[in-house]
């Protein structure tokens, strides 16, 4: 049995990664529309930017995050002071740090799902009167929903695993901030506490390895669907 503090830590990873997944998705989407499919000044520099979080260290992007976005940051003093919003310090804040460390993950899926669908289709489409929007919702999205399906997932079992920015920009806030990595790594650090360490451990391969089979899973079912 997890204690009351590896329980806390549990919940709160879960809500973190999905509040980060789900907020994640409609940027995501659009980022990976524009790189795939439009031509435009500084489309490399925003595709370098998009996907900087793979290379940089976390703690890097997590300090960055704690500059821009701190209660004396360039833009969290603005979110503080006028709308009372602050990210820094709270589970929230664990959310974003997550969301920005998965994003590439995201976007290159979808990308890459996008990159597959056959344009012959859409142009078909255009020319019977659909409009751009119309093709793209009822067209292009349920065409590239497996690499949707494999995004979320992927960005989801990502976010579990967040540390190095997370602890740098919200801190190891017990019942706050302290998701599995954070805990599992107070733990280590406690005398008496490889117990809950292991279980710890354990939770955290059981809930990614879930999250990369259902992610198989349901996008084969999808592919099977669409051929079907």
């Amino acid at each position: 049995m997890f204690s009351p503090m590896e329980s806390e830590a549990i919940w709160l990873s879960v809500r973190v990664a999905t509040l980060a997944t789900v907020f994640s998705l409609p940027f995501a989407i659009l980022i990976a529309w524009l790189l795939a499919r439009v031509s435009f000044p500084g489309k490399i520099i925003l595709n370098a930017v998009v996907h900087l979080p793979l290379i940089l260290p976390p703690v890097v992007v997590g300090y960055i995050l704690l500059v821009m976005l701190g209660k004396r940051g360039v833009i969290g003093q603005f979110l503080h002071d006028v709308l009372g919003i602050s990210f820094a310090f709270s589970w929230q804040g664990a959310a974003l740090a997550a969301a920005v460390m998965a994003f590439p993950l995201m976007v290159r899926a979808i990308i890459l799902s996008l990159d597959g669908v056959d344009r012959g289709i859409e142009q078909a489409a255009r020319t019977l009167g659909a409009s751009p929007w119309k093709v793209f919702l009822t067209i292009t999205l349920p065409l590239t929903l497996p690499g949707l399906i494999t995004g979320c997932l992927l960005s989801f079992a990502r976010s579990l695993g967040e540390f190095g920015a997370t602890i740098t920009f919200v801190s190891n806030i017990p019942g706050e901030t302290q998701t599995i990595p954070l805990a599992l790594y107070s733990l280590i650090n406690t005398p008496g506490g490889d117990d809950g360490a292991f279980r710890l451990m354990i939770a955290a391969i059981c809930l990614s390895l879930l999250a990369l089979i259902a992610s198989e899973i349901l996008a084969k079912r999808v592919n099977k669907t669409l051929k079907g």
